[in-house]
């Protein structure tokens, strides 16, 4: 069996698996929040030379490998590791160039860099770029990208990665010709944790249910409505004239965030996907059903980094293995 190390270092979140690079199979996980923006604060912090910088962060990726070989009861020496998302930025382990728009949605299109396995880091590295257009940079959803895609008859569709920046990407004729991010997960975090909408809203613990749902999307309704900057007031006096609880206040205010993100997509032609987790999956679902979009399907966001490395591992990596 031909394994290799997936992982998808973020800004928030280090998350590394092994994979059966035949099958796609995770065979055992390992996350932290030690993501690109906190090493990358201790780096500079501990004030570590530039040229020591991919070993200091190379560390980080030994920790968790470490934890990887106790939960499988094996040495993982020298297999190979897949690195998508932040670490290839200038914040990262070492930064890349980004590849211009337009370009094939194929692996052999991404910008990729080996770094060669040494004393410290007994561990081929194979670092994958971001893309970027004339307005716009993501680093990560274009390795998720290409995992999504199975076959031929999926060169034109129309991708939505959500998260902290929600990324929408257009495929035409099997090519990456533009795509736009939204800052809906990071405008969220700051009206709910740091603005004075602080006090009116608390997160739920419960599952969705009729009643959150309802509030969630009177939120999307009012997001592809009214003036964001309005309609986020509108919040505050939901709970200072008892209008809404505090956690249907918390939905109200997620629907206003993703119904702002997606109020121009009802004129998408092309057939949507969704690249999430679960949960994101079912508000953005409910959310574009009220824009009249009902037949959007789902990719797995963990599993499309998987697929997406297995592809870059079967180019690149095989030959380091």
């Amino acid at each position: 069996m031909e394994k290799f190390i997936s992982c998808d270092w973020g800004s928030s979140t280090l998350r590394l698996r092994v994979v059966d690079a035949a099958t796609g199979t995770v065979l055992a996980e390992s996350a932290t929040g030690k993501g690109i923006i906190a090493v990358s604060d201790l780096w500079k912090k501990n004030e570590i030379n530039e040229k020591e910088r991919i070993i200091f962060y190379q560390s980080f990726l030994t920790e968790q490998i470490i934890l990887l070989e106790k939960q499988l009861n094996i040495s993982l020496k020298n297999y190979t590791v897949i690195i998508s998302g932040m670490a290839s930025s200038n914040i990262g382990m070492k930064e890349l160039s980004y590849k211009k728009t337009p370009f094939t949605a194929h692996e052999k299109e991404l910008i990729v860099h080996k770094i060669e396995s040494s004393e410290n880091f007994v561990h081929t590295v194979i670092l994958i770029s971001g893309a970027r257009t004339d307005e716009d940079v993501m680093r990560g959803e274009e390795t998720q990208l290409i995992g999504c895609l199975k076959s031929d008859d999926e060169t034109d569709r129309f991708f939505i990665f959500p998260g902290t920046h929600s990324k929408h990407v257009e495929l035409e004729d099997g090519m990456i010709k533009d795509f736009k991010t939204y800052m809906t997960g990071e405008f969220f975090e700051l009206l709910s944790q740091k603005s004075i909408l602080l006090n009116s809203v608390e997160e739920s613990p419960v599952e969705l249910n009729a009643g959150n749902i309802k509030r969630f999307e009177n939120g999307v309704i009012d997001g592809t409505h009214l003036n964001i900057l309005r309609a986020a007031f509108l919040v505050r006096t939901n709970q200072l004239f008892e209008k809404l609880a505090k956690q249907d206040n918390y939905f109200y205010l997620s629907g206003l965030m993703i119904g702002t993100e997606i109020k121009d997509l009802g004129a998408v032609k092309k057939q949507i996907t969704i690249c999430s987790d679960e949960k994101l999956l079912q508000l953005y679902k409910i959310a574009l059903s009220e824009i009249g979009i009902v037949n959007a399907d789902y990719v797995n966001a963990g599993n499309a980094v998987d697929a997406g490395h297995c592809k870059i591992y079967k180019l690149y990596g095989q030959e380091s293995a």
